[in-house]
């Protein structure tokens, strides 16, 4: 088997699975992109078998300590393992992330499930390359009605994958309805958002709305109205939701609809509503901040930080005393204590106190490897607002 000779001191030697081309000490063999090869340390020593891809910073992803092959024996082993894993969680309906790549042992291979309905996203060479054999995997152990294809990630970029989405196997669902903890969504898995829902986030949802009940909640960024559905069925007073995109509002109503209860949604750019909001607005008992990503690489972290700073400051405006700030951020170049440092900052030139009440994760879905920091990428925090004594 072709392969690579990593450097001393390259991230792999302390937990990592990724080898970027600065810490290839040298190649041996001649492996073509796509190519599972072996990874040796500067000893000869094996350290395991990655993918590999020289048109990628990530030259090498590793995906075992043994060595293995990548047929749909393998592909049917790694989804059993994730399937007994979320067994485990106990949720209560078929509704979950089924793999979240280097967590479960498949670089690059996302895996939604939505009932009989899979989504798959393939974001590396190799992966994408064996997708039909995922797909085969897929069939035989859950008989699915449909597997779409979402490779519409900016991410494929960056291993020199085409933008592409479509119908792996069975009829396109068009859009269903799925119900999770009691609350209906509307999925569209070929032509919505993502992959059809924000998966993540729903253990959150229901931690901001058990604070919900009997305040005037203000949800920015609402997306599909996540949170904002769950505060409107835990009793708020009035729950107004903001998103500037028209279609994902459509979804949001529909929503509402379905679970019959009573939000006001507004199609606004959330920077200009909160800014306009300031003097004519009565203060919010209870404000949601989910924003997409505002940052995809490092070199944008300090732009990205200026945009948080900025509307955590005119939220804090907007949130009556003894208020809650409910706050997430889903970019991993932006850490804990980054978010953190910044959501003071702010607080500090609001002149408001903060006090926390809670911090928040990604849904156990979406496990984390402490030693692998980018499977970990979505952070929240609830602060109450303290009042001046």
């Amino acid at each position: 088997m072709a392969g690579i000779v990593v450097k001393p001191r390259s991230r792999i030697f302390h937990g990592h699975d990724w080898v970027y081309s600065s810490e290839v000490h040298k190649m041996f063999g001649k492996p073509e992109p796509g190519d599972v090869i072996s990874i040796k340390d500067f000893k000869d020593r094996k350290l395991g078998t990655a993918i590999y891809n020289p048109e990628s910073q990530i030259i090498a992803r590793r995906f075992s300590r043994r060595t293995q092959k990548l047929d749909t024996d393998f592909f049917i082993r790694r989804l059993e393992r994730a399937l007994s894993l979320r067994e485990t969680m106990a949720f209560d309906d078929p509704v979950y992330r089924l793999t979240w790549s280097e967590s479960d042992g498949l670089p690059g291979v996302i895996i939604d499930r939505y009932g009989d309905h899979f989504v798959l996203q393939t974001l590396t060479l190799a992966m994408d390359q064996r997708k039909e054999l995922i797909a085969e995997a897929l069939v035989k152990i859950f008989s699915p009605a449909s597997i779409i294809e979402r490779n519409d990630s900016p991410i494929r970029k960056a291993e020199g994958l085409e933008i592409e989405k479509g119908l792996l196997y069975g009829e396109a669902p068009g859009r269903f309805q799925v119900t999770v903890k009691g609350i209906n969504f509307a999925v569209n898995p070929l032509d919505g958002h993502k992959t059809g829902l924000y998966l993540d986030q729903f253990d959150n949802y229901q931690a901001v709305a058990d604070l919900a009940k009997g305040r005037r909640v203000l949800d920015c960024f609402c997306n599909e109205a996540g949170f904002a559905l769950h505060c409107a069925r835990n009793e708020a007073q009035s729950v107004q939701a903001i998103d500037s995109s028209e279609p994902a509002l459509d979804c949001a109503r529909e929503n509402a609809d379905s679970n019959q209860v009573e939000i006001e949604f507004t199609n606004a750019n959330v920077f200009d509503f909160l800014k306009e909001s300031e003097a004519e607005t009565p203060p919010y008992d209870l404000i949601i901040l989910d924003p997409p990503s505002f940052t995809r690489n490092r070199k944008s972290v300090k732009d990205a930080l200026r945009g948080y700073k900025e509307i955590h400051l005119r939220a804090l405006k907007l949130l009556s005393k003894d208020g809650i700030l409910a706050t997430f951020c889903c970019s991993h170049h932006v850490n804990r204590k980054m978010f953190l440092d910044t959501i003071c900052d702010s607080a500090v030139d609001a002149k408001a106190t903060l006090r926390l009440l809670s911090s928040h994760s990604q849904r156990q879905d979406h496990p984390i490897v402490p030693t692998i920091p980018e499977s970990e990428y979505l952070k929240g925090f609830i602060f109450q607002k303290m009042a001046t004594w």
